[in-house]
């Protein structure tokens, strides 16, 4: 078994509400969980606000199901002048085996905001 890459930034349960016609959770809940995890390791590495501009790649590799725990591990691929580009993985943890399974790739990027929402330069107060 290949081991996740980065850091664990969330962990959650899928739901049966989060499922399509065939039972598997949507692709979309997934995306919105990384986006959600890539915008924890941006804040938690720049400070402040920041607000998703891009997903420049993403890739479905295997389904999630109802009660699987999904976690996703983020790292830091890139920090331009008001952008950060986060890579990240998500696996899923069965109920049924301790066995975790790589079921997406992805990379975000976010733009660090000031309080009000302006663009500000990374490294400057997000108060600017």
């Amino acid at each position: 078994m290949t081991e996740p890459r980065g850091t664990l930034t969330i962990r959650t349960m899928a739901m049966p509400a989060d499922t399509n016609a065939a039972g598997d959770i949507f692709g979309g809940w997934v995306m919105s969980q990384m986006d959600i995890a890539g915008a924890v390791a941006a804040v938690e590495h720049i400070g402040g606000r920041v607000a998703t501009v891009a997903v420049e790649a993403m890739s479905f590799i295997a389904p999630v199901q109802v009660g699987d725990v999904l976690c996703v591990y983020t790292w830091i691929e890139r920090i331009g002048t008001t952008s950060i580009k986060v890579g990240m993985e998500a696996w899923t943890k069965s109920r049924a085996t301790p066995d975790r399974t790589k079921v997406t790739t992805g990379h975000f990027i976010y733009v660090a905001l000031t309080d009000d929402g302006q663009k500000r330069v990374i490294g400057e107060t997000a108060t600017a």
